[in-house]
């Protein structure tokens, strides 16, 4: 069983919601990402999704888009990446989601990307600019690897569109909670509770909410109605914070154990 399905089945059994932390991989070094993973699961971390580097981060914010220029500058590729995951499979099996866009995996390859991510233990992929529709083949690529493919909907999503990506979902639906890019927020807009329950209607594959999710009472609200809670740009935040200190990995898991608690 792909171990994003396993995790979702093990929480749901024991009626328990899934914390997605986003990190963005290479950011200070790789080497630290793969302490931060570990770190993360400890802290009570369900789920992890480690961003790819990109150049033209359409839908980040600041946050987000200076972790990639760091990461970027410090020399780090998608085959680094995948690499560096391979050895952080050794140490652990928490289910590994890739957070990218579309360039970098079209510059890699489809096919090599998929043998490649499918021999270093990844589960799922979530390719931004790749839309539902124009997804076919790579989704048949990636499923015949047991690998998920996970795409997004919006509070712009038509009812024709929520059903088209409930059709063709694996792992999990990433609901953005509010348009416009990634980014800390006051609080959770009121749209987000009916509009997850909307999605939940035509599909049984877990919907988790992100976009926005920074505070204890945020990941609390949304983990009433939602299979999980998306948290990104807190973190990362919290990782820039600390680059160059001793304390970098510890500090960043420590304030993650803040938002965990309360799911």
């Amino acid at each position: 069983m792909n171990r994003i399905d396993g995790k979702f089945e093990e929480l749901k059994k024991n009626g328990k919601k899934a914390f997605i932390a986003f990190i963005e991989a290479g950011d200070p070094s790789l080497e630290i990402t793969g302490e931060l993973v570990l770190a993360l699961e400890e802290s009570g971390v369900d789920i992890i999704e480690l961003g790819i580097p990109f150049s033209d981060p359409m839908a980040d914010g600041v946050v987000n888009q200076k972790a990639a220029d760091r990461a970027l500058k410090g020399g780090t590729t998608l085959k680094k990446i995948v690499s560096a995951v391979e050895r952080i499979r050794q140490k652990t099996n928490i289910p590994i989601v890739l957070f990218t866009y579309l360039n970098p995996v079209f510059k890699y390859g489809w096919d090599k990307f998929v043998k490649d991510i499918k021999n270093a233990g990844i589960d799922g992929v979530l390719v931004l600019d790749l839309p539902v529709e124009e997804s076919k083949a790579e989704r048949a690529l990636l499923l015949e690897k047991g690998i998920k493919i996970i795409y997004l909907l919006a509070p712009t999503s038509t009812d024709d569109r929520v059903k088209l990506v409930c059709d063709n979902a694996s792992g999990f639906i990433y609901y953005v909670s509010r348009t416009g890019v990634t980014g800390q927020k006051e609080s959770v807009e009121q749209s987000v509770k009916p509009s997850v329950e909307k999605i939940k209607k035509y599909t049984d594959v877990p919907v988790a909410v992100g976009f926005g999710v920074s505070r204890p009472e945020h990941v609390k609200e949304i983990g009433k109605y939602a299979d999980g809670v998306v948290v990104g740009s807190a973190i990362v935040s919290k990782v820039e914070e600390n680059i160059g200190k001793s304390g970098l990995v510890s500090n960043v898991s420590r304030f993650v154990k803040t938002l965990t608690n309360v799911l």
